[in-house]
């Protein structure tokens, strides 16, 4: 549904946006997550046609943005970070507005707006002027208007920003909702968010995709390494002899009674938990814990956001693998 193809942006001698490639597909919920400043919003903006890049394409539910212009905006729902409204319309007329800027009229127009105030749960508001309603409802307003034309994709910049928990979890269940029928890329800096309302993650650094996959297959990139906790009580100096081959001790902490806990970090992608038991039984020592570590989301955000790392990117396909 949304494609982009090498796309790249400079501001000056800044570069914002370096050779960027994704796809959002139809029904899918894609979190575009990245620190402040990575080239989200330029990213996006390309997009929709409001900033002219020096190399690339875009192409939305067939259409090409240098070919059909007006023709690919009229597929996608916008929603910018900071949702301009006219602030003197009461929701009502905003949405009449809107919607006939879209071309609906009549008796049409009146269900589709009845429709748009039940799904985004306005219906207290709607004989309110914009200006009067709290941030939360203004991204509801603002999520309104960007689907009211009924687009077969969106684009939401930040839509949970600024907002508070149950603002959050209200826009989030809009997200989910209508990414069920519908291809929707939003932008966001928050991992938690990301990791709670996509169905798939890109991780963009510097201008650039760092990474791509599931939560889960990007906790599984943050790292080739595996991690383990274990407690440990018998031959120390024999245990670590047999350890050595396979992973490496990173903390050590003395507990109470003779044991010790010791952090490893294996020296391969493999699981060697078993050999990790293998090489306890073998100093005939006892361990009442072993652990495997999973790199939290914070850990894989700061590793492919640290400018160190190899882009890595899988197809939604492969990280469900």
């Amino acid at each position: 549904m949304i494609e982009v193809r090498e796309i790249t942006k400079h501001f000056g001698e800044t570069l914002a946006v370096d050779n960027v490639n994704l796809t959002v597909n139809k029904g899918e919920v894609v979190g575009f997550l990245g620190p402040n400043g990575a080239g989200k919003t330029t990213t996006m903006r390309v997009m929709m046609g409001l900033l002219t890049p020096e190399t690339g394409t875009v192409r939305v539910n067939g259409k090409d943005l240098w070919e059909e212009p007006i023709a690919l905006r009229e597929q996608i729902g916008y929603l910018p970070e900071n949702t301009p409204l006219y602030e003197e319309l009461p929701v009502i007329d905003l949405l009449r507005f809107v919607g006939r800027m879209h071309k609906i009229y009549g008796r049409k127009l009146e269900d589709r707006i009845d429709e748009i105030i039940q799904i985004c749960s306005l219906s207290e508001m709607v004989y309110k002027d914009v200006a009067e309603l709290s941030r939360g409802y203004r991204q509801r307003v603002g999520l309104a208007v960007a689907i009211i034309h009924d687009p077969p994709c969106l684009i939401l910049d930040e839509p949970t920003s600024g907002l508070d928990p149950t603002q959050i979890i209200e826009i989030r269940r809009l997200i989910r909702e209508a990414g069920k029928e519908k291809a929707i890329l939003f932008s966001t800096h928050i991992l938690d968010e990301a990791q709670k309302t996509s169905d798939r993650i890109v991780v963009i650094s510097r201008g650039r995709i760092v990474a791509e996959g599931t939560p889960e297959s990007l906790a599984k990139m943050a790292s080739g390494q595996k991690s383990y906790e274990i407690e440990f009580i018998g031959d120390k100096p024999s245990l670590l002899s047999k350890l050595s081959d396979f992973v490496a001790v990173t903390e050590e902490e003395k507990l109470m009674d003779g044991w010790t806990r010791f952090f490893l970090t294996s020296t391969n992608d493999l699981d060697v938990s078993e050999n990790i038991f293998n090489a306890v039984v073998s100093v005939n020592g006892k361990m009442r814990k072993l652990i495997p570590k999973v790199a939290t989301m914070e850990e894989v955000f700061l590793e492919l956001t640290r400018g160190e790392s190899t882009a890595v990117v899988t197809t939604k396909e492969e990280a469900q693998a």
